[in-house]
């Protein structure tokens, strides 16, 4: 059986210049990746619907963290006896590639696995792009955070 064909459309093609390294984006969403951003987006999905959750979901798993995460205020907080979680935050926002109006803190998540040492790392904009998106970033990036690398290390379960 073979995969469903995507559909990179114009839009997707300009939204995928937008995530290019630039000035605001000093490494860019695709990272190495050498695929569209339609077939990542097609990917990423299929993934996430295999796991039993949602983009929502795991937006909103991660934004819980973060909040957890801000009570520390640039120190580490243990969070649920499992994460140890550090949130960076600087100056100024950044706009959303998609084009969506509004902007997002530039925030720097880092998450700590106790039991195991496994490591994630997130900013603001990046629950913005898998919420709104389903965007999970390109192979590579220095921000990709693979939906099932999320689901196992944050033991998220079907919905």
């Amino acid at each position: 059986m073979g995969s469903v064909p995507y559909f990179q459309t114009p839009d997707l093609e300009e939204i995928q210049k937008r995530l290019a390294p630039c000035d605001d984006f000093r490494h860019g969403f695709m990272g190495t990746d050498q695929r569209r951003l339609g077939e990542i987006l097609q990917a990423d999905n299929a993934t996430v619907k295999n796991l039993g959750l949602t983009h929502k979901a795991i937006a909103d798993a991660l934004t819980r963290l973060t909040e957890e995460g801000k009570k520390g205020q640039g120190l580490p907080v243990t969070v649920d006896n499992k994460f140890l979680i550090t949130v960076d935050m600087a100056r100024g926002k950044l706009p959303c590639p998609f084009g969506d109006k509004g902007f997002f803190r530039k925030t720097s998540v880092t998450l700590k696995k106790i039991s195991t040492n496994e490591q994630l790392a997130w900013s603001d904009l990046a629950l913005h792009l898998i919420e709104a998106h389903g965007f999970y970033q390109g192979k590579g990036s220095p921000f990709r955070l693979d939906p099932a690398a999320l689901a196992k290390i944050l033991e998220l379960t079907p919905e």
